[in-house]
């Protein structure tokens, strides 16, 4: 695991809401903070765009874990944001209860066809791997880890609209709900 990883515990709850999002490029689709503002946790995986992001993803007070992409870079945000820009790391390891979430941009895990192969040898012991960078929605549950892309949750490059997911975790079973928007 790398040093820019950070690491959280939460696998003492009984049971879980964690909305995942992410490349929102400095704008949160409104619907989509409606659902993370009912969820325990937030998850983003990266291309943020601007902290306005991250203060409006913990509405109510929901737990926050963002990582960086390769659009969160000095150039691209206000310099009164770099301190929280630098606070991003690379990766979150996120222990829920029945087990192991990773979230990371993915734009180090190329080729694209070689993606999930390479991200599933590199994060075998996870439950689930969530990764931005494409803007395409990705729910490949077929092996295990899991690996997700859940779309964009702001306006760019929707490819049919704003989405994300909903992980409703727990020792027993992990769900994923899907939701997608309408483009305004």
């Amino acid at each position: 695991m790398s040093e820019a990883a950070i690491h959280y515990d939460l696998s003492q709850r009984a049971r879980l809401r964690v909305a995942l999002v992410s490349d929102t490029h400095g704008d949160l689709d409104a619907r989509i903070a409606a659902l993370v503002a009912c969820c325990d946790l937030a998850v983003h995986a990266g291309d943020v765009g601007d902290a306005g992001v991250l203060s409006a993803l913990r509405a109510n007070d929901t737990a926050l874990v963002a990582v960086r992409g390769n659009n969160d870079t000095r150039e691209k945000w206000p310099p009164a944001h770099h301190s929280l820009l630098r606070a991003l790391p690379e990766q979150g390891l996120i222990a829920l209860p029945g087990g192991l979430l990773v979230v990371l941009h993915g734009h180090r895990y190329d080729p694209v066809a070689q993606r999930h192969d390479k991200l599933r040898a590199t994060f075998g012991e996870a439950r689930m791997i969530v990764y931005g960078h494409s803007h395409r929605r990705v729910f490949d549950r077929s092996l295990l880890p899991w690996v997700l892309n859940p779309g964009v949750a702001g306006r760019t490059r929707t490819f049919g609209g704003p989405s994300c997911a909903i992980l409703t975790a727990s020792a027993a079973d992990w769900e994923i709900t899907e939701h997608r928007f309408e483009k305004i």
